[in-house]
């Protein structure tokens, strides 16, 4: 981060410093909450868990180089002392950001958040220095720490925002001010904690409640929820989408042998082609709402459809594509799971099949409340009427819905299958697959199929128990 003195940072985050000779020592690395990763000049923030107590590595931190330890009691080494390490993190991320003045572009959804927050950032970052969020940190840990990596040099900022409940995207744009928000979609992901869309379409809202007068709202246009959005923001407002009525549309959007899109990309400023090295339809959705973004700030449609059509997948288990040298093809798309992102891996997996034979690995989706029953049965029955080839079921109750859902849908269905765990579902196809085959595995993050992914790429290792 950029360099700040310890007094400085007892200022900002309304801390006492303790055992600490010198306040005048700056800090000029960056700020850790894992002491195995302190390196000289770092901070190291030390969060009491459930199981494991930051405070107790201190000693270790400051030994691998931190400057000091922001900490919520005295540890016997150089420490700021504050009532809460977390507020105190959100603070001083704040502090950089302000008196940095980089653009901060901050963007919320109910699906896709990661991959468009990559997409923005390749963009982005051929204009000027950006930072962005790694993976999908995006909490109140995540946020700040996110934000203390930026430098002198950064001019964007890219920050993805999750929510868990209504008032948490609020208390993130707190922490960190967007100049620019984007609101992807409102879907049924984590539907059981928020009781409906209707609720999910509020706390998603929270973000262009926070912008400026000369801030700028880019909302979804083929989603009804995201539209009603609009009437929230004071900010400049614009639309993407494969709406005609969309600031920023695509046009002719086709599937390549492959199962890569490829579109016309228009923008107030003109048109291009592009034709993405990721995969699946569902990314062009992402790519448009990348498009808005670098158009608002200030890129050409040609500079805009170049990126984009260079960007690469940034966050693993993302529909990552590896052939085997035996010609089968795994498709590891285990990061996470929710409705739509499971129909849109599932169309992707049909577009790639041309002729091949394919398989869906596919275990529970978690926080859908009492939508799961009907959720996990739609999914197996969508993967009958795009022609899957066989689904595997991995897992409990849930499991068992999918496969139930492919078997009521119809004949085809008897060729589901439901095991009861993840080393189960590698040993089964490790004895049926067969030279072309493309084999999709997504679960929700707790299921952990990222696992099997990696057993049938890896070799004949055993999967770990989770």
């Amino acid at each position: 981060m950029i360099a700040l003195s310890l007094a400085e940072i007892a200022s900002v985050v309304g801390g006492q410093t303790h055992d600490i000779p010198d306040p005048s020592v700056q800090v000029h690395g960056p700020v850790v909450i894992d002491s195995r990763k302190a390196v000289d000049g770092s901070l190291f923030a030390a969060f009491a868990g459930e199981f494991v107590d930051g405070h107790d590595f201190a000693a270790e931190a400051v030994g691998a180089g931190a400057v000091a330890v922001l900490a919520q009691r005295p540890v016997g080494a150089p420490a700021i002392v504050v009532e809460d390490v977390r507020a105190a993190l959100g603070a001083l991320a704040g502090h950089v950001v302000r008196r940095l003045g980089a653009t901060l572009v901050a963007l919320t959804g109910s699906a896709g958040k990661t991959s468009t927050k990559d997409l923005i950032a390749q963009v982005l970052q051929r204009k000027a220095p950006t930072v962005w969020t790694e993976g999908s940190c995006n909490n109140e840990i995540g946020l700040p720490l996110t934000a203390l990596t930026a430098t002198e040099e950064t001019r964007f900022l890219v920050l993805e925002m999750g929510a868990r409940g209504i008032g948490h995207i609020s208390y993130l744009t707190e922490l960190t001010p967007p100049k620019v928000g984007l609101v992807l979609n409102v879907g049924t992901a984590h539907i059981g904690e928020f009781g409906g869309r209707e609720q999910i379409a509020q706390a998603k809202g929270e973000l262009v409640e926070s912008l400026p007068e000369d801030g700028v709202a880019i909302l979804n246009a083929d989603d009804p929820f995201v539209r009603a959005i609009e009437s929230r923001t004071k900010a400049k407002v614009i639309t993407f989408g494969e709406s005609g009525e969309a600031d920023v549309r695509a046009e002719n959007v086709r599937l390549t042998d492959t199962g890569q899109p490829a579109f016309l990309l228009h923008t107030p400023s003109g048109a291009s082609e592009v034709t993405m090295r990721l995969y699946g339809e569902h990314h062009v959705s992402n790519a448009l709402a990348a498009a808005a973004v670098a158009h608002e700030l200030g890129m050409s449609a040609n500079e805009i459809a170049t990126a984009l059509s260079e960007a690469d997948s940034l966050s693993r288990w993302r529909m990552e594509v590896t052939e085997r040298p035996d010609g089968v093809t795994i498709v590891n798309d285990a990061y996470n799971a929710n409705p739509e992102s499971m129909r849109a891996a599932l169309r992707a997996l049909a577009a790639m099949a041309k002729g091949r034979r394919t398989w869906a690995v596919l275990g529970k989706m978690a926080e859908l409340g009492d939508e799961a029953l009907a959720e996990h049965d739609a999914v197996g029955r969508l993967a009958v009427r795009l022609n899957v080839g066989k689904l595997v079921a991995v897992g409990g109750r849930e499991a068992s819905w999918l496969q139930l859902g492919a078997y009521n849908e119809g004949s085809w269905g008897e060729e589901s299958v439901h095991v009861s765990d993840a080393q189960a579902a590698v040993d089964l196809l490790r004895s049926e697959l067969r030279p072309g085959d493309v084999v999709l595995v997504k679960a929700s993050r707790s299921v952990g199929l990222e696992s099997v992914a990696e057993a049938l790429l890896g070799g004949e290792g055993e999967v770990a128990a989770r």
